[in-house]
Parts: C-alpha cells; structure tokens; sequence
C-alpha cells in the first residue's frame, strides 16, 4: 500500500472538522474516499488514529501526536515548492469570504494577482456581513476573510487591509449638495439609507439620530449597500457608505458628498485566518491582499480623512 499527501490531508481535515462528511465536502470528494484514505494510512502506519463512534470522531492520543506531523509536513511541501520558484504546482480550494465593499473595490484586482501566482489554486467566494463571516471562519467554513471590525473573537493570523473613511452621499435631486454646511435638520428631511442593523455603521447612525429627540429620523437598514447606493442616486433618501464604494458615481455627478460634519467611525479591515492550521497559499492569499488593499486605502484616506 501506498502512503500519500492526500491521506494526510484528509486525516487534517477529518481532525479539524470532526466529520468524514464535512472533510469530503471540504476536499470535494465523496465520504467513502475520505474513508479510504484514513484506512489506508491506519493500515500503513500500523495505527489507529482515530476512533468512530455514532457519527463522530474523536482522535487517539496516537492520532493527536501524529496531527502535528501531518501539518508540518503539509507545510513544509507548500514552503518546498515557494522556495523552488514552482507556486504554479500548488493546488488546493481557497474558500474565500469578503464583504461587500470587498466586492465593489479591490477584490477583482486580487483575484487576478493570485490567479497568476497560484494558477491552479481555485476560490469559492462567500460575500456576507461580517459578523457572518466571523461565524464562517471559526466553524471553517471558509479559510480566509476579508472583514471589517470590531470582533468578536481573535485570530492567529490577522494583517491589516487599512481604513476606509464613510461620507454621505446623495443625488442632486435633493439640494444637499448646493449647501455649504448641511445640518441635520436637513438630513432627516430624507429617508437614511445606511448599513444592515447590529454592524457598527448602522448602530452609530442610530445612536446619531436619536441624540435629537425633537427630531424624528426615517432609518433604512439594508445589507445591500449597493441598493442603498442604488435608491440615492434615484434620490430615494440619502446614504452614508465607504468613499471607495461610489467613487465613479461621484466621478460622474451621478452622486455628490454631502457637507456633514458628522459620519460613523471608518471601517477598519483585515486578513483574519488560523495561522497555525491554515496552508501556504492560504497565509500567501492575505499577504497579497494587504499589499493591494492598503494601497488603494490610502487614497480615499488622503482625500476624505479618517474618523
């Protein structure tokens, strides 16, 4: 019998997620491969690695001393290969979640970075809030994200992806951007188009509004904020979202910055992955998108400032 990396890799992954079935949904195989792969290291090693008992698995101490093992040697294939200039032999699924501004900025630009460097890597994209995706990568659904703060739970692995100021938008249609000092007043003569509830956004706008109880603010919460964008520039209400979101719609005078003196906090992004569990490509994928992300943060922070 033979012994492989793939056995390896499906030992790491049954380990990491306690179940044949999500180790095959993982490596997109079939449960009974996954079987047969653990099988045929047990039997190769002369060892029982882990024991089955009425749908879950639980590791031998045997099987707990060798994990550590099967990572390393994982790791230092993935290291063999960068450090030959070979990135190209590399395969693997990248299960990659972003948030929305994610999608409507830099995220094209680091799909085709990675794709030169890891051709034969391939991404499964998850777009969410990120407090969902926060979920995700701890139960391992996805490998890697691309999130917005605060959290919850720390990471081992965490590179910054810099910070993106908000501003107000609205379309022309609605006078704001004739005035030279908008004041709130002015502001809830329109609906509020801003971030879904429970995200930092959308609690501070909340908080904001509500400071002036003389004043009754019409808020409308989407986890959409390309629809928020969508309905504003119709002159459906007004918006407060990332700079770099509507920068072509500010271009074109589609949409024009408001002159508030007041936006929520600007959103701080990161990286956040296991370091200790994570593959290769998987710490290299978020060094790519720090090198990228930062840069393009810059200079909406240069222009719009940070709060």
């Amino acid at each position: 019998m033979n012994f492989n990396l793939k056995q390896l890799e499906a030992f790491i992954w049954v380990a990491d997620l306690g179940s044949f079935r999500k180790a095959a949904d993982r490596l997109n195989t079939t449960q009974p491969n996954i079987s047969s792969r653990i099988s045929t290291l047990e039997s190769v090693l002369d060892v029982s690695l882990m024991e089955r008992d009425a749908g879950s698995v639980r590791l031998t101490s045997k099987g707990q001393e060798l994990l550590l093992y099967a990572r390393k040697v994982l790791s230092t294939t993935d290291s063999f290969l960068e450090a030959a200039n070979q990135e190209t032999l590399l395969n693997g699924v990248l299960r990659l979640g972003v948030t929305e501004m994610i999608v409507h900025t830099w995220l094209r630009r680091f799909l085709k970075t990675l794709k030169e460097r890891y051709p034969n890597v391939t991404v499964e994209l998850t777009v969410d809030l990120s407090a969902n995706l926060e979920k995700e990568l701890f139960d391992r659904s996805i490998d890697l994200a691309f999130q917005s703060g605060p959290f919850s739970r720390q990471t081992s692995g965490n590179l910054a992806l810099g910070v993106f100021p908000l501003i107000w938008i609205a379309s022309s249609s609605t006078g704001l951007q004739e005035k030279s000092s908008v004041k709130l007043e002015d502001l809830v003569q329109f609906p509020i188009l801003t971030h879904a509830r429970g995200t930092a956004p959308y609690e501070e706008v909340a908080n904001h509004f509500t400071s002036r109880r003389d004043l009754s603010a019409r808020l409308v919460p989407s986890s959409n904020l390309a629809a928020c964008i969508h309905l504003a520039i119709h002159g459906f209400g007004i918006a407060t979202v990332p700079a770099a979101m509507v920068e072509n719609e500010l271009t074109s005078g589609e949409l024009s910055a408001i002159n508030y003196n007041w936006t929520p906090e600007s959103l701080s992004f990161s990286a956040r992955y296991d370091a200790e569990k994570s593959a290769q490509f998987v710490v290299k994928s978020a060094e790519i998108a720090a090198e990228l992300s930062n840069g393009f943060a810059l200079a909406f922070t240069a222009r719009y400032g940070a709060t």
